[in-house]
């Protein structure tokens, strides 16, 4: 379990940042990567010795299939690495637990092969506090959702979307739902739980209105 922060001084103000279009980590949420390139293998050996914080970023553009250094949004969120293993062809499988989101406060001019920012943690510091009984448009989200899924003929488990926390099922769905970059960065960059919400229903039901008239989920 990731440590607890009680203040966003006690977060470190410079860390690595790992840039991946379309991936996105959220505050308690829980994201896997497969990390295989030198770079960033070199990366998580220096967060694991220090205080285990990787910054999850999105590139500004699409050259970040052609640049070794694309421009970074603006946003991205801070996460603990909370498991770890090695494989034996020499890569690593980890598990980021969000902690907090960040603006780029400045990258610096780094010699590691990994780059680095100064982290301003400030207009987020409410990230740190749980949400009491968050609510949610449970039924409405289900809706949205599924009428997104039938869109992509993709599948979900209903009965957890149906029992699970508020905030582990935005989290889940903002996380692993294929939306597009700038999508992902909305639901990142909304200030607080309810703007969150708002934004994760737009965006399923907009795709679910453009899909009228396609097949039906069983």
């Amino acid at each position: 379990m990731a440590r607890l922060y009680h203040s966003i001084e006690e977060l470190p103000r410079t860390i690595p940042v790992f840039p991946l279009s379309s991936v996105l980590l959220l505050p308690r949420g829980q994201l896997p990567l497969n990390v295989f390139e030198p770079r960033y293998l070199a990366m998580v050996d220096t967060a694991l010795a220090g205080p285990r914080l990787i910054g999850m970023i999105q590139p500004r553009d699409d050259t970040s299939a052609t640049s070794l250094k694309p421009p970074l949004t603006q946003a991205g969120c801070a996460g603990k690495i909370t498991a770890f293993q090695e494989t034996e062809d020499g890569r690593y499988l980890i598990t980021l637990s969000g902690i907090c989101r960040f603006r780029v406060a400045r990258e610096l001019d780094a010699v590691t092969p990994y780059r680095q920012i100064t982290a301003d943690y400030t207009p987020y510091a409410n990230d740190l506090a749980v949400l009491n009984d968050p609510q949610l448009p449970r039924e409405r989200l289900l809706t949205a959702l599924k009428a997104y899924l039938t869109r992509r003929d993709l599948k979900a488990d209903w009965d957890s979307a149906a029992t699970a926390p508020p905030e582990a099922l935005v989290n889940a769905l903002a996380m692993l739902c294929p939306f597009e970059p700038a999508e992902k960065q909305a639901l990142l960059e909304a200030p607080g739980w309810q703007e969150r919400v708002d934004t994760l229903i737009a965006l399923l039901e907009l795709s679910g209105a453009e899909s009228a008239g396609g097949k039906s989920m069983n």
